[in-house]
């Protein structure tokens, strides 16, 4: 029997979401989400455990087998290692992952690792206190690397480190963070900040191909590849002990590949970061929509998917800011 997969318009198989769990954060980083953003979605709006089980459920039955939970903060919302459980249970549904800011990575790492999540992306954006206070707006890398440290302790292995290559702010870093990686076992993965918001569009942009042709002569790097479902193009080296990855939405858009949809976490499914196409989902499992009417809405959701983002041609285009779409 033939496996079912939902392809867009464009010929992309679609077989990875992004999960909003919530629009939360403890922090206030400078290309997300704005010191004293009051604009969160109230709760009763989010989707409950049962809803996100049933939409998540559907997406699998179509063929859609990875997922990862995002934010804000995932692991604001209370009990999340119970939605894991929950999601990881899900027939055709086999890799669950996770991107954090690690500030309460310590207090949750064992049970996530113990529901099935199975691999993490940190975020992290400088080795240095205090611009990490600057950047974050808070002072929180000791709780950073604690949470590391427990996260490698319980198992989870490699970890990827996301660093925002900020021109003016961090970029003088990169070399100490590639040290850091090498020396701790973490995979690295520079990211251009997109203009998403005035905190995105207000970010130092910092075009990372230049950085990737020194890095791969510096350290003797060649092209590989990892396990993820993410748009990353790795360099590692030849014995396959560090990899690094470079997320360049702006400098080389990877848009022919994308293969992913996010959830907001009010149900709201985003076909594409630099563009406003969307369905909301809220309404029909809140509605008593059956399983077959929501299989439906799903491939009629991916018929939306625009070919690519003009981040280059209209950077002004999408005034929502990254913390309410899902990372």
């Amino acid at each position: 029997m033939t496996s079912p997969v939902l392809i867009d318009q464009f010929n992309r198989r679609i077989d990875y979401v992004r999960l909003s769990v919530t629009d939360r954060c403890d922090l206030r980083c400078s290309y997300c989400m704005p010191e004293g953003f009051k604009g969160f979605e109230e709760p009763e709006h989010w989707l409950t455990f049962d809803e996100i089980e049933r939409l998540i459920g559907a997406f699998g039955r179509l063929g859609v087998s990875r997922i990862r939970m995002t934010g804000g903060e995932p692991l604001l919302r209370r009990d999340i290692s119970g939605l894991a459980r929950r999601i990881t249970a899900l027939p055709g549904i086999d890799d669950l992952s996770m991107s954090t800011n690690a500030t309460q990575l310590d207090k949750h790492a064992q049970a996530l690792k113990d529901a099935g999540v199975t691999r993490l992306n940190v975020s992290l954006d400088s080795l240095q206190q205090a611009r990490v206070e600057k950047i974050n707006g808070r002072d929180v890398l000791a709780k950073v690397m604690n949470g590391l440290a427990v996260a490698q302790d319980v198992g989870f292995a490699p970890i990827k480190l996301n660093m925002v290559a900020l021109a003016g702010t961090n970029d003088d870093e990169i070399d100490e963070m590639v040290a850091f990686c090498m020396e701790r076992g973490f995979v690295l993965r520079l990211i251009e900040a997109m203009p998403m918001g005035d905190t995105g569009r207000n970010a130092e942009y910092m075009d990372l191909q230049p950085v990737k042709e020194r890095l791969r002569t510096q350290f003797n790097l060649i092209e590989t590849t990892i396990p993820g479902a993410g748009p990353a193009r790795y360099l590692g080296s030849k014995d396959g002990r560090f990899n690094v990855g470079f997320i360049t939405p702006v400098s080389q858009h990877f848009c022919e590949t994308c293969n992913r949809v996010r959830i907001a976490v009010d149900g709201t499914a985003y076909m594409c970061l630099g563009q406003e196409e969307k369905f909301e989902f809220r309404p029909m499992l809140r509605g008593g929509c059956s399983d077959a009417e929501l299989e439906a809405a799903i491939i009629q959701a991916i018929n939306l998917k625009p070919e690519r983002h003009e981040f280059n041609e209209s950077p002004h285009k999408i005034l929502r800011f990254m913390s309410m779409t899902g990372g």
